[in-house]
């Protein structure tokens, strides 16, 4: 689809106007496409939505059940995840 709308943008337009509105089609036309997929998933934008906050924790150290990045027992960040 985007290159259909470059070829005639370069085919309408001179050549350096052309070339521009083509480069510039091939990048804002993904992130459109990407921006919508997004939306209809459920998350707003470009790192909108809750990846991680479902997630436990265990503490490899000490097997300490906890939620971020640092086990609140001992401190240590080795851990593994629990669905």
């Amino acid at each position: 689809m985007s290159l259909a709308i470059s070829i005639g943008l370069q085919m309408i337009l001179p050549f350096p106007f052309g070339l521009i509105a083509a480069l510039a089609v091939f990048t804002v036309y993904p992130l459109f496409l990407r921006n919508r997929a997004m939306r209809r998933m459920g998350n707003i934008g470009m790192g909108g939505g809750s990846f991680g906050q479902g997630f436990k924790y265990v503490c490899l150290a000490c097997s300490n059940r906890f939620r971020g990045a640092i086990c609140p027992r001992c401190g240590s960040k080795m851990k593994r995840a629990e669905f």
